[in-house]
């Protein structure tokens, strides 16, 4: 036996599909259409924030883990600011990390404004959050990390310069569906 008097548990995760549980229990809809005034008030587009004990507990997480966790709160969805501010503003930002990977090889990499966005735009589309960003610069780099190192020193290039033409060739040459499924 173990003594749990001590011991802080936090739970997280996206819980997928629990949104229909809890538009059941406030009986709206997580889509479709609506009558004129059903349910004013209620934020359909973020139902995590309804959430309740019991909603766990049909979901399928077991009461004595359930139990375990007096507190029950959300996180807002991440908005395409936010997911830019990700791929460009800490110290260990995404972009930073590619530049850093191509400056070993001696190349400058820039990415174009509209092609930050137009990752963003599909991490949205997605619905892969700030993880998806990942996997996306992936599919648009991928062929690019492993040919620069390979080039001789003296044909290589100074700089590469990631235009929006370049990473929709990239990304749409890549298997999306393995995109949409991560």
């Amino acid at each position: 036996a173990v003594n749990t008097n001590n011991i802080l548990f936090i739970c997280g995760g996206a819980f997928d599909g629990i949104q229909k549980r809890i538009a059941n229990r406030l009986r709206t809809q997580t889509v479709g259409y609506k009558m004129k005034d059903e349910h004013e008030g209620i934020d359909l587009n973020n139902l995590y924030k309804y959430i309740t004990p019991q909603d766990l507990k049909n979901f399928g997480l077991i009461p004595e883990l359930i139990g375990r966790v007096p507190v029950l709160t959300h996180l807002n969805p991440l908005t395409k600011e936010t997911m830019l501010s990700i791929l460009k503003e800490p110290k260990n930002a995404l972009t930073k990390q590619y530049q850093k990977l191509f400056e070993y090889e001696g190349v400058e990499l820039v990415f174009e404004d509209e092609v930050l966005q137009y990752i963003v735009d599909k991490a949205d589309e997605f619905k892969l959050g700030a993880r998806g960003l990942r996997s996306i610069c992936e599919a648009i780099m991928l062929d690019a990390m492993f040919e620069i190192p390979s080039i001789k020193d003296s044909e290589k290039p100074n700089e590469l310069n990631v235009t929006l033409s370049y990473a929709k060739h990239k990304l749409e040459s890549t298997d999306l569906n393995k995109l949409k499924a991560a």
